[in-house]
């Protein structure tokens, strides 16, 4: 005679059953990035939430430029005029500048390097998860944002993107412990790398040799190996050097140009070899 009631699997097959499909499911999307478009599709549905959280931050921010006292934007019109002034200034030096280099670089038979295009992202929100630096841009596969692109804000390189919906895209922070990138000292050129140690302020370089010419103070700047990020853009200061010769390599430590911890207004960049084209709203400018 049957039981009245039928069991199913036990609670430890069950188990066994769900880890071989969440390791079969990791393996595929590690290999062949088969959840791609599922995150794409996450991404892109969850990008209305997103919008909606920060809309009380943004209507407040309105709030407070329309209190703004007429003296004080009259203040700031004349202040602006003379920051104008003398970035006009400064571009004449630049464009005489640019024209040497051009003709110094036709007599060394090295070419002028081309200008990027770049658009302007505004971050509209930051992963929660504390163990990974990264924040969430409101520039997407629609926007011609592609996997890889680089990221700076005002004052060096941030990041890259590492994840694109169709209206949002995540950008992987330097100072996750994740990333590495390839950076030259601008005083005397030596290449080291620098990885994210899970500090927005702090990066450390890999693999320095005791007796290395580097000193605290040297400006790090992308060298352009790597193909992600173009040379000579800023990214880090070194701020210590520790020559324990107990240790096999010096421990250097080094602090971004980029403040990680509070951006909102981030640069993408499209080098000029790259085959992905931006799709330009009415706000964003062009050429370098």
């Amino acid at each position: 005679m049957k039981s009245l009631f039928e069991h199913g699997p036990s609670l430890r097959t069950r188990l066994l059953l769900a880890l071989v499909v969440a390791g079969s499911l990791m393996f595929l999307d590690h290999r062949l990035q088969t959840m791609q478009p599922v995150r794409s599709f996450l991404s892109t549905a969850t990008a209305p939430v997103q919008y909606l959280a920060i809309l009380p931050e943004e209507v407040l921010d309105r709030l407070v430029y329309l209190a703004t006292t007429r003296s004080a934007l009259r203040e700031d019109n004349q202040r602006l005029r003379d920051e104008l002034l003398e970035l006009q200034m400064a571009v004449q030096r630049l464009n005489f500048l640019e024209n040497e280099n051009a003709r110094l670089r036709q007599l060394l038979g090295s070419d002028v390097r081309a200008a990027s295009r770049r658009m302007v992202a505004e971050v509209v929100a930051v992963a929660t998860d504390p163990f990974s630096h990264q924040v969430v841009i409101n520039k997407g596969y629609a926007n011609g944002v592609y996997d890889g692109q680089p990221v700076l804000d005002n004052r060096g390189i941030v990041g890259q993107i590492v994840s694109v919906g169709r209206t949002t895209a995540r950008v992987l922070l330097i100072s996750d412990q994740s990333h590495a990138l390839s950076l030259r000292a601008e005083r005397n050129d030596i290449r080291v790398i620098a990885k994210g140690i899970g500090d927005l302020n702090r990066l450390e370089l890999s693999f320095i040799p005791h007796s290395t010419e580097l000193e605290e103070g040297d400006v790090l700047m992308s060298s352009g190996l790597g193909g992600v990020y173009p040379e000579g853009y800023p990214v880090a200061q070194i701020t210590a050097i520790d020559r324990d010769e107990r240790l096999q390599y010096a421990n250097v430590t080094a602090t971004p140009f980029a403040q990680l911890d509070r951006i909102r207004t981030l640069l993408l960049l499209w080098p000029a070899d790259a085959t992905e084209t931006p799709v330009f709203d009415n706000e964003v400018t062009d050429v370098d």
